[in-house]
């Protein structure tokens, strides 16, 4: 036992400087969530400042915008959720399929250079090229015989602008991901399907999907607690106050009432009421994967 620890000690001496920074960054600042139920004045801190209780959720109740930023955030973070299980298992399978190893390599590093990329440098990017004058895509329809869309500035297209950006941007990443799992499946399973004269299309279906089956629960597990997460970088960076209908997510609006307006209060309720909320869902998922997939996180 003795020289177990001894051993073990070097280990946990490395994971020590992780340990502070996720409790000074992550933990410490969670105290700041009192400021959801008092009239926070800053000048009088969180100890002197006014305790109201619920008023403050009551408040942003009322907050006519309060509806529309959730029901927009619940609407675009699905989206993007689904898009971003769905579109990197089929390109992961699809580059599962080639053979010729320095093109498969080549087209790995495409699509994976997108994700360190910063929402700044690309929403720069995107307004360039989704401008209905001036724009590559909007010049592109006009060749077409079709009238340019202003995407950035219609309700109407402005949150599948975002989930299609958004999947372009991070896709890479999860590609990686299932192509790790992919690697990891046995290959005598394949044979053995093949001895069972299964096709390309009936080993994906009946030896591939189900292998990676426990990473795609995982994934889609984790997913579910950005429920309520629709990318605040992104759409900060894309969005203006005509398509606040569909565009304005609770991020955004959190911004505005605590940034813009100094509603500090009022904003730490709308993130307080985000985080509950997410950690139900991340609850009800896990919940769901070990009832009908058995799979454990622990």
């Amino acid at each position: 036992m003795r020289s177990n620890w001894k051993r073990e000690l070097p280990l946990h001496a490395m994971l020590l400087p992780a340990v502070v920074l996720l409790f000074l960054f992550h933990y410490v600042p969670m105290l700041g969530n009192v400021m959801a139920f008092q009239h926070f004045i800053p000048a009088k801190g969180f100890f002197r400042s006014e305790w109201v209780g619920f008023d403050n959720f009551r408040y942003l109740i009322l907050l006519p915008d309060t509806l529309q930023a959730l029901l927009n955030t619940v609407y675009i973070a699905f989206m993007k959720i689904v898009a971003g299980l769905v579109v990197p298992i089929a390109v992961a399978l699809l580059l599962n399929e080639v053979r010729a190893g320095l093109l498969k390599r080549g087209i790995q590093t495409l699509i994976y250079l997108p994700h360190f990329l910063s929402w700044i440098i690309l929403g720069g990017i995107l307004i360039d090229m989704l401008s209905p004058s001036t724009g590559i895509v909007g010049q592109l329809l006009q060749g077409l015989g079709v009238k340019p869309i202003f995407f950035l500035g219609d309700n109407d297209w402005f949150p599948f602008t975002l989930v299609v950006s958004n999947e372009w941007k991070e896709f890479g990443f999860g590609t990686i991901v299932y192509l790790a799992a992919l690697a990891g499946i046995n290959p005598m399973l394949y044979e053995a399907a093949l001895i069972d004269g299964a096709g390309r299309w009936k080993q994906t279906i009946h030896v591939t999907l189900p292998s990676m089956l426990p990473i795609i629960v995982l994934m889609s597990t984790l997913s579910m607690g950005q429920i309520l997460n629709a990318g605040f970088e992104q759409v900060f960076t894309l969005y203006s106050p005509q398509v606040y209908e569909s565009g304005d997510i609770l991020d955004t609006f959190v911004y505005r009432l605590g940034v813009v307006d100094a509603q500090y209060s009022v904003a730490t309720a709308v993130g307080l009421f985000k985080s509950l909320v997410s950690f139900v869902f991340v609850s009800l998922s896990y919940g769901l994967a070990y009832r009908f997939a058995g799979y454990r996180i622990f």
